[in-house]
């Protein structure tokens, strides 16, 4: 048995890319609700978004409480949520901060869980419902590989955050992202196997 230890930063026991890791800024402010199951699960992309991007917050959601300084952020009237949920109502996530967002800073908030998950947190927050829900218009597939049983067009939640950017123009924080997310995804598979990416 290796007695190395998993870096506390990044979590890989082989190769710490810790120094590799982007700091990037944003014109918006970014929420990640992560369903509890995610934070055990070394699968999840969302610590990549939020590692990375000095404007993006982590709450956990849990069925009975509501996060209160997510709520709190909700209340703010110099904010103006939106939540990236793809649904019947949603609206074109550009034309939505155009028309509802004009003298307040857009807030987006991800699901960050499975897509059973996400849509279980909407369905059990009756606090979530009232929040504009905005989707994107994606046309590339996921390079996402972590998981089996992918749904085709889904994407995980780092891809969600670097494709929001996209669309609001701010191509140099994605794209600095993006570098990362990809590496990571390399790296994460030569871990497991037990050796530093060569």
């Amino acid at each position: 048995m290796s007695n190395q230890q998993a870096c506390s930063g990044c979590g890989f026991t082989h190769q710490c890319i810790c120094h590799l890791i982007p700091s990037v800024e944003s014109q918006i402010d970014l929420v990640l609700l992560t369903h509890e199951n995610e934070l055990s699960r070394d699968t999840n992309t969302g610590k990549l978004l939020q590692q990375s991007l000095k404007q993006c917050e982590s709450f956990v959601w849990q069925r009975k409480t509501p996060p209160a300084d997510l709520i709190a952020l909700l209340e703010d009237e110099t904010r103006q949520p939106f939540l990236l949920f793809p649904s019947e109502e949603s609206m074109e996530c550009q034309q939505a901060v155009l028309n509802e967002a004009s003298n307040q800073k857009p807030l987006f908030i991800i699901l960050d869980g499975t897509w059973q998950e996400a849509k279980k947190m909407l369905n059990k927050s009756p606090w979530l419902q009232p929040i504009p829900q905005v989707h994107l218009g994606i046309t590339s597939e996921s390079s996402y590989t972590l998981r089996r049983n992918q749904n085709s067009g889904h994407l995980c939640t780092c891809e969600v955050g670097v494709e929001l950017l996209k669309t609001l123009g701010e191509d140099e924080p994605a794209r600095l992202i993006n570098d990362y997310y990809q590496h990571y995804l390399k790296v994460f598979q030569a871990d497991k196997s037990g050796h530093a990416l060569k």
